[in-house]
């Protein structure tokens, strides 16, 4: 693995140098150091062509946020048509009076007036950068004053590949945001040579090239051809847009917010972009395309659409969800659709078994968590069950598949409505009348009346708001992507006023409809800014292994962030009780830090800017009600001032991984009084000595010796030799191998000893 990366740095450092030396007899603009781009002065740097320029920009929708990117600039494309192919920092969107600079001390920096501070940096000030170029292909570039490349833009790509950048390994493009909410799509070049489509980060589907080449990158060239190729540029895929080879003067590929890649060209007669190719031929076959707004189909101009197919189905906020009613007192039925394929989005853990239709109708009817299940034959017949309300897929004739979804086999029957009887009339008595009286009596009768109805109506008033407030919160479920600001007043009512605590600074809560939420307390001395920017950041990510942010309170002293809840709790307690551990099986202990392998991953390389933990542990990994493990309190660095670079964050996540799988393997919580015990019966062929002895005879033996040589690569005390998350996952998914690794934390190892083992072959 660190020959691959050596391999890797030095085809880098080649690609800088040419690229310099071509910058260096190219006319360009350059940008000198201090240069500054504002909101307010609309200004722009241009490319020496003209063709391109970086500024910044905003939409109709959106007219108080504004971003910085790199457009078309050309006068041969009208300004309604200057596609943006380079955003700052992603999702990143800064306020009015806002600026963009490149600093005397050589770093770009985006500082956001509203929130008083930096909101992305180029992370360049120590690098001696002379100057900044914005090439004619669109590549914004830093330069030293021997005109090599210090940073550029093609290395850092948002949604979009112009010809000759190239999307290398482990890189990522991410569709645009919608909403303010990050979008789940992405597409990733993973070391095995292969180019993915994936929502989430588990789910691929669209994929090119063969899982057999290494060291390879997707590029897209000039004459309308996206392609795989190695270093030396030979070609091991391709494929062709249907203008290839014609005369177009611009192109680019972009992965669209739907979920597909395309390539797009421009027409000059038309005046338009249009898409000569795109990845995924029918859009049905892109994981959720509908989303939450139900199942994909085409209509009679051929067409793909979203419908809701479910009658019964709960409609809320125009979402297409299946009824959740488990408890439906005339019983259930299951709702046959044909030629339909379904399957569970948020979450997406869907359980596939082999058996027969009649069989699968009956498992779903029979287990009240279940809400549909799909049925397959298709040379094996398949039984797909779902357990949530979130479900998508799609609709065609040619489908031989068959699903059916459960409902109550009654509608809920309404209350008759009697009409009330008039009460008995009373006797009349003729009567003298003091008129005074009466109007003394009905003018302070009434006057106390307004009194009571001004004062009840005012306390309902705050209370149905609050209630509407705390419901839609309520609604704010897996699938829901809005994130909730709460009173101090609705925290007390959600927790109860903190009656059930259940960790440090943590209580449990409840939403109107019963779902449970987790409360936690963070302090009140955090600045008010940072804090809504940092949970603004966190409450856009989504992924299966992270507890997600489902609101929080940002109120004169009070801080609080709401999670959603886990059932089983904090990994710590298993980990701690006896009893408990028992349910920790070898088998789970494994499951367990794949997951949190991977969602740490994802922090470091699937979100739009870099994210790291900063504080992993077992107390801060929960377990829901099916015993996957969600990583919760990531990213509250960015509360506490606590920066470092991006690289010392993320060896510090490895480090706290590591301590955390070998608390798994052994049982032990504080691994830093047995490290070099364990590593020593590891090295002397003894690693089941360091197996947790409330393990059952269950280990497999080549899991451990995987778990144990990752374990002791995170925790080596020379930072140069440390694996990266995306190579940890690698290693325990079993599509990486790695080498013996030196003793963890002896600090007699020369820096020229780690050299020469590194040197040796080591795949770690």
């Amino acid at each position: 693995m660190l020959e691959q990366d050596k391999l890797l740095h030095g085809f880098a450092l080649l690609l800088c140098i040419s690229l310099g030396s071509l910058l260096s007899g190219i006319a360009v603009s350059e940008i000198p150091l201090g240069s500054k781009l504002s909101v307010g002065e609309s200004n722009s740097w241009v490319s020496s062509n003209g063709d391109f320029a970086i500024g910044f920009y905003n939409f109709p929708d959106q007219p108080k946020q504004f971003s910085v990117g790199i457009r078309f600039n050309s006068k041969f494309v009208p300004v309604d048509k200057q596609t943006v192919v380079w955003v700052a920092g992603g999702d990143v969107t800064v306020g009015n009076n806002s600026y963009f600079q490149l600093q005397e001390n050589g770093e770009l920096v985006l500082f956001d007036a509203l929130q008083g501070e930096e909101v992305w940096t180029s992370k360049t000030s120590q690098l001696s950068v002379a100057l900044a170029v914005l090439c004619d292909d669109g590549n914004l570039v830093l330069l030293n004053e021997n005109r090599d490349v210090i940073w550029q833009s093609f290395d850092s790509p948002t949604d979009t590949l112009l010809p000759g950048q190239r999307l290398s390994t482990f890189r990522t493009l991410r569709a645009a945001s919608q909403n303010y909410v990050s979008s789940l799509y992405s597409l990733y070049m993973n070391v095995s040579g292969q180019l993915q489509l994936k929502w989430e980060s588990s789910i691929i589907y669209w994929s090119a090239g063969r899982p057999s080449h290494s060291n390879l990158s997707a590029v897209l060239t000039s004459d309308g051809s996206l392609q795989l190729v190695a270093p030396n540029l030979e070609r091991f895929w391709s494929v062709f847009g249907e203008d290839h080879n014609d005369t177009v003067r611009f192109r680019f590929l972009r992965l669209d917010v739907d979920g597909n890649l395309r390539l797009y060209s421009w027409m000059e007669v038309s005046q338009t972009w249009r898409s000569v190719w795109q990845a995924v031929e029918n859009q049905c076959n892109v994981f959720a395309t509908c989303d939450q707004q139900g199942i994909c189909a085409f209509n009679a101009s051929g067409s793909h659409v979203c419908t809701c197919p479910f009658h019964h189905a709960v409609q809320s906020n125009s979402k297409c969800l299946v009824s959740s009613q488990h408890d439906c007192k005339p019983g259930s039925i299951m709702v046959e659709h044909a030629n339909m394929f379904l399957y569970g989005i948020y979450p997406v853990h869907d359980f596939i078994s082999r058996t027969s239709l009649d069989k699968c109708k009956s498992m779903c009817l029979s287990d009240p968590s279940c809400t549909a299940v799909t049925f397959t034959n298709d040379g094996s017949a398949k039984c797909r069950m779902m357990k949530t309300q979130y479900v998508s897929g799609y609709s065609d004739p040619s489908l031989s598949a068959t699903s059916f979804v459960k409902r109550c086999s009654d509608p809920l029957a309404a209350d008759p409505i009697f009409p009330l009887k008039s009460p008995p009339q009373a006797h009349k008595e003729p009567y003298n009348i003091c008129i005074p009286c009466l109007v003394g009596a009905a003018s302070g009768t009434i006057f106390v009346f307004i009194v009571i109805q001004l004062g009840m109506g005012f306390y309902l008033y705050k209370r149905k708001n609050n209630y509407r407030r705390l419901a839609s919160l309520a609604h704010s479920r897996p699938g829901s992507k809005c994130l909730i600001m709460l009173s101090f007043t609705e925290i007390k009512e959600l927790t109860g006023n903190f009656n059930d605590q259940i960790g440090p600074k943590m209580f449990k809560g409840a939403l109107p409809d019963k779902q449970p939420v987790a409360v936690k307390e963070l302090e009140g001395t955090i600045e008010a800014r940072k804090f809504r920017a940092a949970v603004s950041k966190v409450g856009s990510i989504y992924h299966k292994g992270l507890a997600k942010l489902e609101g929080y309170c940002c109120e004169f002293n009070h801080r609080y962030l709401v999670y959603e809840y886990a059932e089983n709790g904090s990994l710590e307690k298993y980990i701690e009780n006896p009893t408990l551990a028992e349910r920790l099986t070898w088998r789970k202990r494994m499951d367990i830090s794949l997951n949190v392998g991977r969602a740490i991953f994802y922090l470091h390389t699937e979100c739009r800017e870099f994210l790291c933990h900063g504080n992993l542990k077992c107390e801060n990994v929960v377990l829901d009600e099916n015993f996957e493990a969600k990583v919760k309190e990531f990213g509250l660095g960015m509360l506490y001032g606590e920066a470092s670079s991006r690289r010392a964050s993320a060896q510090k996540d490895v480090e706290d991984f590591g301590k955390m799988v070998l608390t798994l393997v052994s049982g032990f919580k504080e691994v830093k009084d047995v490290l070099d015990w364990a590593y020593k019966e590891w090295m002397e062929g003894h690693p089941e000595n360091v197996v947790d002895k409330r393990l059952k005879n269950e280990v497999d033996a080549e899991e451990l010796e995987c778990a144990l040589r990752i374990t002791f690569w995170c925790l080596q005390a020379d930072e140069r030799v440390k694996p990266s998350m995306g190579e940890v996952v690698k290693v325990l998914e079993g599509t990486l191998p790695a080498d013996p690794p030196p003793p963890p934390f002896s600090c007699l190892i020369s820096a020229r000893e780690v050299e020469d083992t590194s040197e040796s072959g080591s795949e770690v």
